[in-house]
This record gives structure tokens, C-alpha cells and sequence, in this order.
């Protein structure tokens, strides 16, 4: 009988022992589940056309606020100026073929073309649709540079500039415009080379800019596009210089 009752003791030992183990695993399992509801798995954001897939971290993807690519003023305000910006850029590299000597300088040149004439497409396209420009005031326009007096099939007219913008840092004045057309030869390779740099400076500092006040996360891409493109390019043009 003595037996009996220790048997029966020891059993109901073990039984709380095992409950208690059970109640631990439970909160363990618990911390663990929240562990991973916090770092989850990562998350595949679409890429755009022609670029591949981009992945983000867990954190990264639950940082991102629900209206995060809702456009601000800052965005719109961005993808306008900055078409005016590259439209000046594109003006000066114009002038590039007939006017360098420098191999170099005129290769460049054609590089800032191919990249800056497909971002000035993206970016009146972004206005268009996404940009909340219904009346298509910021979008639908060609905006050439302010200091071109004659109509272009790709820059637009000076009717196009009619409303006025914010100073814009990097941009050349009428005057170094009219200069960099007079010259030739090496003079123009190194005044080309100045204000192109000093240009491109400009359109870093509006990117960086948008990247800290914008939502859209489509104009955080092109202004990491415009950062990145732009600062290997100032590193050529250093270079040469």
C-alpha cells in the first residue's frame, strides 16, 4: 500500500513536471511566432520595366507607409524642374559635336544625351499618370530650356515655360549659354566641362533633396538613377578636365 501511494506520487510528479515544460515551450513558441511576425520573410517589390526584381528585408518592407508612393509636392515639384534641368543639359550637349575638339569631351557629351533624353520621357510620363497632373499643366508639355529662342522637336517652345519655377541649383545663366556657343576648339572643351559639372552638382543636390521630402517611391528610383549616373559622370569630366 506504501508503494501504491508512491508510485502514485511520483506520477503526479512527472505529470506536473511535463505541464510545466509544455507551458515554457508554449511561451517560447509564443516569442518565437512574434519573433518572426517582426522579421518575416523578405519581399519581392516589382521592378521596372526591364530591371529586375528588387528585394526587400521585412523591416524594410513594413517601413514603408501605406501611402508611402502617394506623390507630394515635393515629388511633382521634382519631375518638373527636373526636366527643365536636363533640358538645359541637353541644349549645352548639343552644342557638343560641332563645336569640341576633344574626343573625350564629345563622347560624353553623348553619354549625358543617351542618359538624360529617356529620363525627361519617364519623368513627363510619371507626371502624367501618376503625378496627379489631370490637366496634363506639368506633364504634357515639352519643357526645353528657358534659353532656347527657337521651337525644337524634342525641347518645345518658349511658350512652354510660360509659368515660373524655383531657382534651380547648377543651371547656367544666359550668359555662360552664350559663351559656351561662341567658343570653339579647347575653349570650348573646358568651359563644356566646367559648367557641366557644376550642372550635374545641381541635379544631385535636387535629387538628394527629393529622396528626404518626396513619398513616390517611382521618383526616389529616378533620382537614385540621376545620383548615380551623375556622379560617375562628374568623375569622367574631372578627368579630363
Amino acid at each position: 500500500m506504501l508503494f501504491r501511494r508512491a508510485s502514485l506520487a511520483s506520477l503526479a510528479t512527472a505529470s506536473l513536471a511535463t505541464a510545466a515544460v509544455f507551458a515554457v515551450g508554449g511561451c517560447d513558441s509564443g516569442a518565437d511566432t512574434k519573433s518572426a511576425a517582426t522579421s518575416g520573410p523578405s519581399v519581392i517589390a516589382p521592378g521596372r520595366p526591364g530591371e529586375p526584381n528588387r528585394t526587400l528585408s521585412a523591416q524594410e518592407a513594413a517601413g514603408r507607409r501605406a501611402d508611402d508612393n502617394s506623390p507630394n509636392a515635393a515629388d511633382r515639384s521634382y519631375a518638373t524642374m527636373m526636366i527643365e534641368h536636363h533640358a538645359q543639359a541637353l541644349e549645352m550637349t548639343e552644342l557638343a559635336p560641332k563645336r569640341a575638339e576633344s574626343t573625350a569631351v564629345k563622347r560624353i557629351a553623348e553619354r549625358i544625351t543617351a542618359a538624360q533624353k529617356p529620363e525627361i520621357a519617364a519623368m513627363k510620363s510619371w507626371l502624367r499618370t501618376d503625378g496627379g497632373d489631370k490637366n496634363g499643366d506639368d506633364g504634357e508639355h515639352d519643357h526645353g530650356s528657358t534659353h532656347d529662342h527657337g521651337a525644337t522637336e524634342d525641347h518645345g517652345t518658349p511658350a512652354d515655360h510660360a509659368h515660373p519655377h524655383m531657382p534651380m541649383p547648377g543651371m547656367a545663366t544666359d550668359a555662360q549659354l552664350a559663351q559656351l556657343k561662341a567658343a570653339r576648339g579647347k575653349a570650348f572643351d573646358a568651359l563644356f566641362l566646367t559648367l557641366m559639372i557644376t550642372h550635374h552638382q545641381g541635379a544631385i543636390t535636387m535629387a538628394t533633396d527629393v529622396k528626404a521630402r518626396g513619398h513616390s517611391i517611382r521618383i526616389e528610383e529616378m533620382a537614385d538613377d540621376v545620383i548615380a549616373q551623375q556622379t560617375a559622370e562628374i568623375s569622367r569630366m574631372r578627368a579630363m578636365s
